[in-house]
């Protein structure tokens, strides 16, 4: 991946670029920039995939220069940077591909690198649109993993029911328990749409843990799942996209 590093001072851009090249080259510092303005004309004349965005810039601030990178064509992924935990990922919602607190230290940078590299295709040829059905899936995870008391839990994907936003994170509640991630709602329906569907603005359900839908006597609906004892909330907004992938799976 070409990496756009942005941030004001000198001193936090030495640190990323010396992070980076501690990457046996995986991945490309492919430029600089200490403003959002200067971040955003890099990436209209020169491929990058991923920039290291940091919130507290001067003029435009990375959440406005976030929302502009996320309108070019092709856009880049973004990686907030910020000082105040969860601050920044709040305030753009699930448009990021996640963030990084400072100080950054390497095995947290890697982990976010390898999250959106598993996300991020090949440029798709000129004239030939990238679906769903000609996506490749290979390089996707097959475990979601987060750090717990100094350790790294892992789960895997086959064995998710649901992925549900909870304010500053994403509860992962798997067959076993549950997992608290930070990686952005949105980001994870991308990487795994073909697994999981989207039932509420803040939920998405294994496909294959589907077992019905249950109307409330307030005409809301619920949705329940194999495997688990929990019945979610299913949103108006959803309701008929989730009654359809249900006929359909039936």
């Amino acid at each position: 991946m070409n990496i756009l590093v942005v941030d004001d001072e000198a001193q936090a851009r030495e640190r990323l670029r010396r992070l980076l090249a501690d990457t046996d080259g995986r991945y490309t510092l492919a430029g600089e920039a200490a403003d959002g303005q200067q971040a955003i004309e890099i990436c209209k004349t020169q491929r990058i995939d991923l920039v290291l965005l940091d919130v507290q810039i001067p003029g435009m601030n990375g959440l406005d220069a976030a929302r502009t990178l996320a309108a070019l064509d092709p856009a880049p992924a973004v990686i907030l940077v910020t000082a105040f935990e969860l601050d920044a990922l709040d305030a753009f919602g699930d448009q990021s591909a996640g963030y990084l607190v400072k100080p950054i230290c390497g095995a947290r940078l890697n982990e976010a690198l390898l999250r959106v590299q598993s996300r991020t295709q090949s440029r798709s040829p000129v004239g030939v649109a990238e679906t769903d059905s000609n996506r490749p899936h290979a390089a996707r995870r097959r475990e979601i993993s987060a750090h717990y008391r100094g350790g790294l839990r892992t789960v895997k994907v086959e064995d998710i029911l649901y992925l549900r936003a909870e304010h500053k994170y994403v509860t992962v509640r798997h067959i076993g328990g549950e997992l608290l991630v930070d990686e952005s709602l949105r980001a994870l329906e991308q990487e795994f749409a073909d697994l999981f569907l989207r039932i509420h603005r803040n939920a998405l359900v294994a496909r294959d843990r589907l077992a019905g839908l249950e109307k409330r006597a307030d005409g809301t609906s619920l949705m329940r799942l194999k495997d688990c004892p929990e019945r979610l909330p299913v949103s108006r907004r959803h309701l008929a996209e989730v009654r359809r992938r249900m006929r359909d799976a039936d």
